[in-house]
């Protein structure tokens, strides 16, 4: 198969997913599969290269999981995502039951309505990895490694993933999510990508994080010395790895090959004690590898310093936070866009009093000269006495900042500067239905 190169160059993280990173043309390289006519790969900002329809819509899975008290998702070869519209909680997380009546029954849309599954024609005929499913009305929709295809109705350019990402998927303490669908990274083996809000990271295939030094030159490592040799590991590369794409081989010394990424010479620190760590980027003139820079956040946003780690703050260094909501229906439909029923979040941040919720949670303001950074972060009008969407210019509409499309919000109980007392707010720490902040590191 051909490997599809990025940009050549390579991201060095100097400022934990700064926007000035963030603005590199550098993308992430993917295995160019074989697809079905109609289909395309399209570079997002937050989930690197995905599949997408004729459009541009990104392709979503929706796999299946286990809940606290069951399962939901689509199993192997089967669409779970029905054309009718649920009334009643699932009761898959406890301590609540089944059987509740859900919110807004007159203006709640089916599963298929939010999430149009993928048809394929008559006369389609599988590629590769792409099969055909029959679905339970008759029609015939597409599947990736097994996994029944959907574009989110939030979706309206191409390399939004408004719908769904798995930047923050836990399972089991979250809902079943929707997450966009990607041809595979070109790695060699014994490397992995992960999603982070900082970038696209490179690590091992024990996700401990991938380095690379200042001192090097282009394909040729100066980390010789005892004293380095004590600290870095030179990530080798097999007697029978060749040379691909982004991807060449530094000879140490006769027989002792070593991985080099966009010219750099790969390490692991040995002081690394859990996956994904930052702590070697810490040591001067040593830097985390991204195979993709993160979107840039809002310039006027500012990074703090916590007991906790490095944590996304608004112009007047308070943290900002998210909210994420998944109603325990069937469906799992997301409960967090400002189209979904406002009781969920109602209940989280005011007890379900309107009032308090608003003393207690605000809206980041966008200033009048701040624009919109993209699809991730971007600027929306909300109306403050409905917390809906606005029209653009509407009276007493709010420009607010978001993120994917949710507003985001900072916590009137943080009274100084790179304090976080919002977060995990909710239920199971703020992942099924609550609040959390943006973590760009966490010691």
């Amino acid at each position: 198969m051909r490997l599809i190169a990025g940009v050549t160059g390579i991201l060095l993280a100097l400022g934990m997913g700064s926007a000035a990173a963030a603005e590199s043309s550098v993308r992430e390289a993917y295995v160019d599969v074989p697809m079905p006519p109609g289909f395309k790969v399209v570079s997002t900002e937050l989930e690197g290269p995905v599949f997408a329809d004729s459009r541009g819509r990104t392709l979503y899975k929706w796999p299946i999981v286990s809940l606290r008290n069951g399962y939901a998702g689509d199993p192997k070869d089967k669409s779970a995502c029905e054309d009718v519209v649920t009334t009643k909680t699932g009761g898959y997380m406890s301590p609540y039951p089944g059987g509740l009546g859900l919110p807004d029954l007159d203006s709640r849309k089916s599963c298929v309505a939010l999430w149009p599954p993928v048809v394929a024609q008559a006369d389609a005929k599988p590629v590769g990895d792409w099969s055909i499913i029959k679905r339970s009305d008759g029609t015939l929709q597409w599947a990736y490694g097994h996994q029944p295809l959907y574009t989110s109705h939030l979706d309206q350019s191409p390399g939004d993933v408004l719908g769904g990402t798995g930047l923050f998927r836990r399972g089991g303490d979250t809902p079943a999510e929707r997450i966009p669908v990607g041809p595979p990274s070109a790695l060699p083996p014994g490397f992995r990508i992960e999603g982070t809000l900082n970038g696209r990271m490179l690590v091992n295939d024990k996700r401990y994080s991938i380095y690379v030094s200042d001192a090097d030159a282009p394909d040729k490592s100066n980390c010789t010395t005892e004293a380095c040799l004590q600290r870095w590991l030179p990530v080798l590369a097999p007697e029978t790895a060749q040379p691909r794409g982004e991807w060449s081989i530094v000879q140490r010394s006769l027989g002792v090959r070593q991985w080099a990424f966009r010219k750099q010479p790969l390490y692991t620190y040995m002081r690394d004690t859990r996956a994904m760590s930052y702590d070697g980027g810490d040591e001067p003139g040593w830097h985390n590898v991204y195979a993709q820079p993160g979107p840039a956040y809002p310039k006027s946003f500012t990074v703090q310093n916590t007991t906790y780690g490095d944590v996304l703050a608004e112009r007047n260094g308070k943290t900002v936070y998210f909210y994420t909501c998944g109603d325990d229906s069937a469906d799992q439909l997301s409960c967090d866009t400002l189209d979904s029923p406002q009781q969920y979040r109602m209940a989280i941040c005011g007890g379900g009093d309107w009032a308090r919720c608003h003393e207690l949670w605000h809206f980041v303001p966008a200033a009048a000269d701040e624009i919109s950074q993209g699809s991730v972060w971007s600027i929306i009008s909300v109306d403050p006495k409905t917390d809906r969407q606005a029209a653009e210019g509407q009276a007493g509409a709010v420009r607010v900042w978001a993120f994917r499309g949710r507003p985001i919000y900072t916590y009137s109980g943080d009274e100084q500067p790179g304090e976080f007392r919002g977060h995990s707010m909710g239920e199971w720490q703020g992942r099924r239905n609550g609040f959390r902040a943006f973590w760009l590191r966490v010691i």
